[in-house]
């Protein structure tokens, strides 16, 4: 199953786009869910129209494949703003508030051993939470 990596941005319109790092491909919408989804149709779309026009398209897409996809760390932040507060992400991820404060504004850009923080402390929580029973 060949793997397809794509990465979630925040627009400047406050929409999210999606768009693959080896493929020529791309999707947008006002949630990231809604861009995956735009991917998926512009790919769709793209095949039917070379098969119709006869011109080839990429193998991989008669064939089973996964995306794997990737926030930035502001469209992150800013995605999961509503529900992590900065105090939370600061608890979590021992990275100062005001730090994360400018990542999630675009006043600076988190070396990759802060993305890596982020990242292990976000799929920590989310381990946590999904072995909680009520």
């Amino acid at each position: 199953m060949k793997k397809i990596q794509a990465i979630i941005e925040r627009a400047s319109d406050g929409g999210y786009s999606t768009f693959c790092i080896d493929q020529p491909f791309s999707g947008m919408g006002d949630t990231p869910d809604l861009a995956k989804i735009n991917l998926l149709e512009s790919m769709r779309f793209h095949k039917e129209g070379s098969i119709a026009d006869g011109y080839p398209y990429p193998s991989f897409l008669d064939e089973s494949f996964e995306i794997e996809y990737k926030f930035d760390t502001e469209s992150l932040l800013t995605y999961y703003s509503g529900i992590l507060s900065l105090a939370g992400m600061e608890r979590i991820t021992g990275i100062n508030r005001k730090q994360l404060w400018s990542y999630l504004h675009g006043r600076s850009r988190p070396r990759k051993a802060q993305v890596q923080k982020i990242e292990k402390a976000l799929h920590t929580l989310g381990a946590e939470l999904s072995s909680i029973s009520l």
